[in-house]
């Protein structure tokens, strides 16, 4: 399976045209993705056009795949998805009479597979980004445990030569001072006249020049040993530093969706072992006897990187900040168990501009200029030893006022960034010298009023997709290649809804006409860039609106009222009109498709095929529900009421599909109270009740959606305290009545009837009907 989780992470960046050329309507994609891992592990490339033999073995295969796909279907509680594997499995018994084209058909897939794979690396450098399997990303999180168990047996030989230094040092010792003594005993010998012996002389003699030699081997091997430890230790802790910068870019980029690990605990592991060797290190250095500069020099050096290089905002700050509004965020610090007791460790944070994170530059160079005003801006650095992690947390933070830098062109306050800027002095155990350290969070946007969030939440979403790391802070590109933009919404879409079903082709295809304001349903825009203005800036032809805010309506919809639907596939999504009628076209009465619409922010609406007045077809959209509409009765219950609409696209029978989302029942008198219960339902294009003219019973007139609902608040708030009546009130000078003055006497015109106000009052609301 582990050429199809690569092509996944390909397919975004493939066009179109490859796509279809690969998956062909005969070996559809479906199956590649349902059967990736049995199909895989079969013998395709054993088959060859000219070996006429090996017909039943690839008829063998063909029963097997009709045979998992079956298997899948029975198991799929998806109701859609069971179907499709069914038409699939059904399909695939076209290659019955030629079985051996089966077996050629997805050898010849699965080479392309590969080809395309090859060639990813150098027509797609972001691939290598999003094609490390999970596991892989796991395993970069944790400390390089060979690395640092060579360092530490590096550290013990080292040890170990300073032992074997002394000892030797000793033994020199006793052998100068044996020498010494046997020297005197030498003289007075001569003196006597006596014959002294100088075998034992020579050999003391030969013991010190062996001892001094040994010594000098073993010193020079151990200060090799520690300019080898050194060197190893600056590559061991390059790559703790990149893996650190690593989690702060995963940080950032889960903004937009990206899987991100947040636990520190590897991190904080590797950052103190590294900090243990290095202490042992410098120690080593000192007891060297003679000084060693260097050594000295570098070590200081890694030192303070690492000790500068462990703080991490641990919690970010919320992205788009209201002035006035309380917020948290929380630092953490990697080596707070090393942390020197005594004084309280005291953090500071402040808001600085985009110009001020970029003047940053050394540490200590704080900003001069107080561009905004903290409230709550102080926090003490706290062990939890449940945890074993050392944070320091800002809670109730507020921006009480804030300083906007001149604004250039037509700019905006919302693309305007700022940042949180921590500062603190820390002492760790072992090191004669306190350490400034500091660290930015990610960019923030400050607003002063609701209305500004949607824009604002656009800039934050540009700076996380299409910021580079390492950047200058916080400079992005002003154009991007769609198929990058393509999976920054496709990703955003996924994480804000919570699902795991995707934007397909078709999808993003529509989005990039909508973005580009391009008809053509055959381009290729994979590669054509979008600009910032095209994304936030510049409203859409012929809408009040830009593209980021009716695409960010479209995810507030779906998270709150359409999750299920869309994950279970019910609704088709993002389609242009010329698409719709294309699909549509060939399809019996009655067929309709779920699509979000393109004419206002966060609706969606019903197309269906429709008899037209010559006795043809006709597409028809019904006028799309809002969040507003779906609070008022479900998706699944406007289809219900819908006679006329029978079939989900392409050709699913909707009370199979949407059962489960039905929540009405027939719903009885009450006898005991004399009232009638009364329900919500939709009707489309017919005749309404008591001669009234014909119109949708969806709400089209504000001020029929107004009394409806007033009419509703009220009666559930028990304004009335006994049954009331509903008659008719004339206009008044051409504008309808105060409803709160005439509370007994509610309605909304003399073209609308009671029974059809009734109908828009929901969650089975009781009245007293008196005409």
């Amino acid at each position: 399976m582990a050429q199809w989780t690569q092509m996944k992470q390909l397919i975004p960046y493939l066009a179109t045209q490859i796509l279809n050329e690969l998956y062909s309507p005969s070996f559809p994609m479906d199956v590649r993705c349902y059967l990736a891992n049995w199909i895989e592990e079969q013998r395709w490339e054993d088959f060859e056009p000219e070996k006429v033999d090996q017909e039943p073995q690839a008829l063998t295969l063909l029963d097997q795949i009709i045979s998992c796909l079956q298997n899948l279907a029975g198991q799929n509680p998806n109701v859609v998805e069971r179907m499709r594997l069914q038409r699939i499995s059904r399909n695939m018994n076209m290659f019955r009479s030629q079985p051996f084209q089966l077996v050629l058909t997805v050898r010849d897939v699965l080479r392309k597979e590969r080809e395309l794979l090859s060639q990813a690396s150098t027509q797609f450098p972001g691939l290598a980004r999003f094609s490390q399997p999970p596991a892989q990303d796991s395993m970069a999180a944790a400390p390089p445990t060979r690395d640092v168990d060579l360092l530490v047996l590096k550290v013990l030989e080292i040890q170990d030569c300073r032992q074997q230094i002394h000892q030797l040092q000793e033994e020199l010792n006793w052998e100068r001072q044996n020498y010494e003594s046997m020297q005197g005993t030498l003289q007075q010998t001569q003196t006597n006249g006596m014959d002294p012996s100088m075998s034992e002389v020579t050999k003391l003699q030969t013991n010190i020049k062996q001892h001094e030699y040994n010594g000098q081997v073993i010193a020079k091997k151990r200060v090799q040993l520690l300019q080898e430890a050194v060197s190893s230790l600056e590559k061991c802790q390059s790559r703790l530093i990149n893996r650190i910068k690593a989690w702060r870019w995963e940080q950032h980029q889960a903004t937009i969706g990206h899987p991100f690990d947040d636990n520190l605990s590897p991190l904080q592991t590797w950052c103190e072992q590294l900090l243990g060797v290095n202490g042992k290190l410098r120690q080593e250095v000192m007891l060297a006897g003679e000084p060693i500069p260097e050594l000295q020099e570098r070590l200081g050096r890694l030192l303070q990187t690492l000790i500068q290089s462990s703080l991490m905002v641990d919690k970010q700050p919320p992205q788009v900040i209201k002035t006035q509004s309380k917020f948290s965020t929380t630092v953490r610090y990697l080596l707070g168990e090393k942390v020197a007791p005594g004084k309280p460790v005291l953090f500071k944070a402040q808001i600085i501009t985009e110009a001020q994170a970029r003047n940053l530059g050394q540490l200590g160079s704080l900003p001069s200029e107080n561009v905004g005003e903290l409230i709550n801006n102080t926090a003490i650095l706290e062990h939890n030893t449940s945890g074993k992690s050392t944070c320091a947390t800002f809670r109730n933070m507020s921006i009480k006022k804030i300083k906007r830098a001149d604004r250039k062109g037509s700019e905006s306050v919302t693309e305007e960034k700022f940042a949180l800027f921590f500062t603190t002095e820390i002492s760790i155990t072992g090191c004669d010298i306190p350490y400034k350290i500091q660290m930015i969070s990610v960019p923030v946007v400050v607003i002063v009023h609701g209305s500004q969030d949607n824009n604002a939440l656009a800039t934050i979403i540009w700076d996380c997709a299409f910021s580079e790391p390492e950047r200058i802070p916080f400079l992005v590109p002003e154009r991007v290649p769609w198929k990058q933009m393509c999976r920054t919404l496709n990703s955003k879409f996924m994480s804000e809804v919570g699902t795991q079903r995707c934007l397909d082709n078709y999808n993003q295809h529509f989005l990039a006409q909508k973005i580009f304001d391009k008809p053509d349903i055959a381009g290729d825009y994979s590669n054509m860039l979008v600009s910032w203005a095209q994304f936030n800036k510049e409203v859409l032809p012929g809408r009040p609106f830009t593209f980021w805010q009716w695409f960010d309506g479209v995810i507030e919809l779906t998270k709150k009222h359409l999750k299920s639907y869309w994950s279970d596939g019910l609704i088709f999504g993002f389609i242009g009109k010329q698409h719709l009628h294309l699909i549509l076209k060939d399809r019996p009465n009655g067929t309709f498709l779920l699509r979000f619409s393109d004419s206002e922010i966060g609706g969606i609406t019903i197309a269906y095929v429709a008899p037209s007045e010559n006795g043809g077809q006709k597409i028809q959209n019904i006028q799309p529900s809002t969040k507003r509409d779906l609070e008022i009765r479900s998706l699944g219950d406007r289809i219900q009421d819908i006679d006329f609409i029978t079939h989900v696209y392409p050709d699913l029978p909707k009370n199979d599909v949407f059962r489960k989302y039905y929540t009405d029942n027939p719903l009885p008198r009450d006898t005991t109270s004399g009232y009638l219960v009364v329900s919500i339902q939709t009707k489309v294009g017919v005749e309404a009740h008591c001669d009234s003219p014909q119109h949708s019973e969806t709400p089209q007139d504000n001020n029929s959606s107004f009394y409806a609902i007033l009419l509703y608040v009220l009666i559930r708030n028990n304004q009335f305290q006994t049954p009331f009546q509903l008659a008719p009130v004339p206009l008044q000078g051409g504008m309808y009545p105060d409803p709160l003055s005439n509370p007994n006497g509610l309605f909304p015109g003399p073209d609308i009837c009671v029974t059809d106000l009734l109908h828009t009052i929901s969650h089975n609301v009781k009245v007293e009907l008196c005409f």
